[in-house]
């Protein structure tokens, strides 16, 4: 079988897309021929090349990785590929879209609004302890947490210049914690827990201070499990396919808050997805696998 990873891309999470990538394809077992394609965006090469494999894994984070553009060339090119289809890549991308998703399904998540710089300033959310986040992206770029009143005047006006409208949230005190979904796996969560005083944000996701335990002690096995299981909700109410990680916050009286779903999680050597399946026994190169047979086994034409 002739395996083709598709990497890179065209978004702010390229380097980290890269890394991904690259260690998907070093764990591609022998047994295959395998390429990889680093993708400008655009479809001429897969158009021209796509006859020449017969499966993708398209291992790109963020904007034409998640939001469903690579998933449209695929589909239009006719190769079946790892991951949620088209509209499911939007709807997950969009925050707005995935809280309105959850809401409907019972999902508890935190409270939150839409604003531009003037709503923000003028919110009564935003004189609580809060996060203000895109309405899409990830690897938590752009991404505050504001526990002493508004976000800094020149941080504001550098944010919402690169972001015309952001997601204010409610700030839930708790335990952070995030859960591998993986067709044919019960995964274990991951207790996720930053340097004292911080959060798990982009540099801290990357330079290893984040402490990342996998089926800890310090969260009630109970607990772990309707976590879980929230997950799994999660996944099918977004009509995800294949794989997926969302994230979690238990509060103080155990309830438990969805903030988001990854439909594209971080594969890197450092990644929670990666570490999550080694703890079951599941190795990268075994994980590679599975993926490939999971993208072999789908219908191109996915929604």
């Amino acid at each position: 079988m002739r395996v083709l990873v598709i990497g890179g891309g065209i978004s702010d999470e390229r380097d980290v897309s890269l890394r991904s990538a690259k260690s998907i394809f070093d764990a591609i077992p022998l047994t295959y021929e395998k390429y990889m394609y680093d993708w400008d965006g655009s479809s001429d090469w897969l158009s021209q090349n796509a006859e020449n494999y017969d499966v993708a894994l398209p291992i790109l984070h963020g904007v034409g990785g998640e939001d469903g553009q690579i998933q449209a060339i695929l589909e239009n090119v006719g190769l079946a590929y790892l991951g949620s289809g088209i509209e499911v890549s939007k709807t997950c991308m969009d925050k707005q879209k995935t809280q309105t998703l959850l809401a409907d399904n019972g999902i508890l998540i935190p409270k939150h609004e839409i604003v531009t710089k003037e709503l923000y300033i003028n919110s009564e959310l935003s004189k609580t302890m809060h996060v203000l986040k895109p309405i899409d992206g990830g690897s938590s770029l752009d991404t505050f947490i504001c526990r002493d009143g508004l976000l800094s005047e020149p941080e504001q006006i550098k944010v919402f210049q690169s972001h015309k409208e952001m997601i204010l949230e409610e700030f839930i005190e708790g335990e952070e914690v995030t859960v591998p979904v993986l067709d044919g796996y019960d995964l274990p969560l991951i207790h996720i827990i930053p340097p004292e005083g911080k959060f798990f944000d982009y540099e801290n996701k990357y330079n290893g201070a984040t402490q990342e335990i996998c089926n800890p002690d310090t969260i009630d096995q109970a607990i772990q499990v309707q976590a879980r299981d929230l997950a799994k909700k999660v996944h099918t109410a977004m009509n995800c396919r294949h794989f997926s990680r969302v994230d979690i916050i238990i509060d103080k009286q155990n309830r438990l808050y969805v903030l988001e779903i990854n439909t594209i999680p971080g594969l890197t050597d450092q990644s929670l997805f990666p570490k999550s399946a080694q703890y079951i026994g599941l190795s990268m190169p075994e994980l590679v696998e599975h993926f490939i047979t999971l993208a072999s086994q789908s219908n191109v034409n996915q929604i």
